[in-house]
This record gives C-alpha cells, sequence and structure tokens, in this order.
C-alpha cells in the first residue's frame, strides 16, 4: 500500500527538475545541485540528505531506479522521472510560490528550470509570480491604510510592501533578460 501523497519541498522540487532533463545517478545529481553557475548559488544539501530525499521521492512515486552494473564495484542506482512525477513538476513550475518568504529559494529554482524550457513557461511563471506579487501589495496597501503609515504595524507592512515591489520590479528585470511580456 502506497503511502499518501504529500507535495515535496522546494528541494524535492529541484531534484525532479534534474530528472527531467535526463536519468542520473544520486551522485551525478548532487554534483548538478552543487554547480555555482547553478542552484548552487542559492543551496547546499548535504550528499547524505540527497539520497535520503531520493529515497522519499521514490517512496512517493515521482521517481524510479534502475541499477547500472559498474566494473569492480557495485551496482548504482539511476534514477528517471516517472509520468506522475513529470506531471507534478510541470504543475510545480507553472505556479507562482504563495508567499513573499518563498521568493528567494522556491522562485529561484523554478526560474532555474522554467529557462530550460520553451520561452511560454518563463513567460508564464514570471506573469503568474508578478500577478501574484500585485495582489500581495494591494493587501499590504490596505492595511497600511487601516493601521496607519505611522504605527509600528504600519511600519512592518510598508517594510513588507517593500520588498514585495522589489520582488515585482526584478519580475520585470527577468522578463527583459529573458526577452518576454509578462
Amino acid at each position: 500500500m502506497r503511502r499518501e501523497k504529500k507535495l515535496p519541498p522546494t528541494i524535492e522540487w529541484s531534484l525532479l527538475g534534474f530528472l527531467a532533463e535526463a536519468p542520473m545517478h544520486g551522485y551525478e545529481i548532487y554534483q548538478r545541485l552543487s554547480e555555482a553557475a547553478g542552484l548552487g548559488i542559492v543551496w547546499h544539501i548535504k550528499q547524505s540528505h540527497l539520497y535520503t530525499i531520493l529515497s522519499r521521492l521514490e517512496d512517493r512515486g515521482y521517481i524510479a531506479h534502475v541499477l547500472e552494473p559498474q566494473e569492480a564495484r557495485p551496482p548504482r542506482k539511476v534514477y528517471s522521472l516517472t509520468p506522475e512525477g513529470d506531471a507534478a513538476l510541470h504543475t510545480w513550475l507553472s505556479s507562482p510560490v504563495d508567499h513573499g518568504r518563498d521568493f528567494r529559494l522556491e522562485f529561484l529554482a523554478k526560474l532555474f528550470f522554467a529557462q530550460h524550457g520553451e520561452g511560454e513557461t518563463v513567460r508564464a511563471l514570471l506573469a503568474a509570480q508578478r500577478a501574484a506579487c500585485q495582489a500581495w501589495c494591494a493587501e499590504l496597501e490596505a492595511l497600511v491604510a487601516q493601521r496607519g503609515r505611522d504605527t509600528y504595524e504600519g511600519l512592518v507592512y510598508r517594510f513588507r510592501l517593500g520588498q514585495i515591489q522589489a520582488m515585482a520590479a526584478w519580475l520585470d528585470e527577468c522578463a527583459a533578460v529573458f526577452g518576454v511580456e509578462v
């Protein structure tokens, strides 16, 4: 009997993203995740933790492995994305992050994988996230108006508003870099 399906945390989505590119063994995924020009600038993960996550993803049915024989060494597991994992990854890539606090890790991971897809993938992600930022700004502006600009609460909401506005401006920069309209 399979365990109940839960959505994986961001690092797990990233492992699915690498496997969408090609089947890989665990150490190869670790190397890709650690590249300074890629997600290595965003995350650091211990190799032992990576294997725990791969096992969890396999238990959830998102990935599967085959054993690849090696000369003078034990066979190694080569992981690949299942159709269920591929569908889940594409749903994740097309959805904006739900909270501003998730932007630094989760959105950057989404953008990393979206840029390797079709231009429409990047455009749709940037547009969805831009719309989410606009909604967050409207909510925060209402809270500032309600609580007063010169109160502690007002200052906190204005701080958050400034962060979201900076994110929205950065999304516009991303659109310019990728040559898409959002």
